[in-house]
């Protein structure tokens, strides 16, 4: 896998200590990575202690409906494509002594996210409006796993957030949380109202990566 460069340095309060085994992922969603609505997330992740991790699975491109249908983009960009990328990427930071990762996933990232849920390699999962991720998905789930979703949502109707809830309250051997916030739409978490579902983040992070 070629190297990931990041967009951006981690603007953090002086006082902030890291804990180097724990590490925090931040998938995003089609849109470009170095938004500065993403930059403020993942330095209110960082500030919180977590070394965080933003991979640009895009390699630099991002979507714009001038440049052709979100089908398309995707074609080219699938999630599952960003889910086998992070295997080598999860061994590599093992290696150099990350012992816990939390991964959290914005849209389509989300299925990202819901596909490494499957897997003994994290140790827990946040999603916000997720797309593209089934009820089998969330079926398969090993890890603590969180799920906000919004009240209008094609990709993830309310409803289908529920089946997620239920599917998820139904596994005694691990804990979770869903959420539908009321008022917003898809894609909220990173245009308007996010201190809310940015504070849960944070929190699932805090209590499950350790």
């Amino acid at each position: 896998m070629s190297a990931n460069k990041s967009c951006f340095p981690l603007q953090l309060p002086a006082s902030t200590t890291f804990h180097k085994n724990f590490l925090a992922f931040f998938y995003t969603n089609i849109s470009a990575i170095c938004s500065i609505l993403k930059r403020n997330l993942a330095d209110k992740i960082a500030a919180s202690g977590f070394f965080v991790v933003v991979p640009d699975y895009f390699h630099g491109d991002s979507y714009a409906p001038e440049r052709g249908s979100i089908p398309d983009f995707l074609d080219n960009h699938g999630p599952e494509k960003g889910f086998e990328d992070t295997k080598p990427l999860i061994a590599y930071l093992k290696s150099q002594g990350i012992s816990s990762i939390g991964v959290g996933g914005i849209c389509r990232g989300g299925k990202v996210v819901a596909e490494l849920g499957k897997t003994e390699e994290i140790q827990a999962a946040v999603m916000f409006h997720p797309s593209l991720v089934t009820i089998d998905d969330i079926k398969e789930a090993k890890v603590p796993t969180a799920i906000l979703g919004a009240e209008t949502d094609q990709s993830s109707p309310p409803e289908l957030i529920k089946k997620f809830d239920e599917v998820l309250s139904a596994k005694k051997e691990m804990n979770s949380f869903v959420k539908i916030f009321p008022g917003v739409g898809h894609g909220w978490t990173m245009r308007y109202k996010p201190e809310e579902a940015h504070t849960h983040m944070i929190e699932w992070f805090t209590a499950y990566v350790h």
